[in-house]
């Protein structure tokens, strides 16, 4: 089974390079008054780095014609160049000193699901689009058992906007029941 880690040097620092430039392209920060500015379409036209995206995508198929389960964590691993382990669950807190963190969410980043009865292990996906300041598109695994999903409609149902809260759209007009949402996950790790 091919993984990050058995990539050829030269591989890996094609990957890391063309994941850096895609998330640096759609950066979120604070405007001169201090508020929130999300990424958006005239941002300009940010994409997950299609290297990665490529290889989550093979490495989920192989799984899944091996016979075996397709999880979220690899695939947002692969997909997003953060290589954090364990239950999504613990990624918000694992990330904390070592990536940047936000709540502004932004193409490459990776949306951490709190864990709640529905979802026990918690849940994280990878931002593919920027819509608006209240709705995002993601890419992610296992949202529906052993699939992969993507450009999945997500809204920011948060009363203070900030993205605490969210709507998924499981199915084409519908959208489903509130989930919590710790956060964004950069790619950019944290120096110090």
């Amino acid at each position: 089974m091919t993984t990050l880690s058995t990539l050829g040097a030269g591989a890996l620092k094609l990957l890391l390079a063309m994941s850096l430039a895609a998330s640096l392209s759609a950066c979120a920060g604070r405007d001169a008054e201090g508020q929130m500015r999300f990424a958006s379409p005239q941002d300009g036209a940010a994409q997950i780095d299609p290297g990665r995206k490529a290889f989550a995508v093979s490495v989920a198929r192989e799984l899944r014609a091996n016979g075996q389960r397709v999880w979220c964590v690899p695939f947002a691993r692969n997909a997003s160049g953060i290589e954090l382990r364990g239950n999504a669950r613990s990624w918000w807190s694992q990330a904390d000193g070592r990536y940047a963190r936000s709540h502004a969410p932004k193409v490459g980043a990776v949306m951490a699901f709190s864990a709640t009865r529905k979802l026990p292990l918690g849940h994280v996906a990878v931002v593919s689009e920027v819509i608006s300041e209240r709705e995002i598109r993601i890419d992610h695994a296992n949202w529906r058992r052993n699939q992969l999903s993507f450009g999945m409609k997500v809204i920011d149902v948060s009363k203070k906007n900030d993205w605490s809260l969210v709507r998924v759209m499981s199915e084409p007009g519908e959208l489903g029941r509130p989930y919590p949402v710790s956060g964004f996950i950069y790619a950019e790790q944290k120096r110090g």
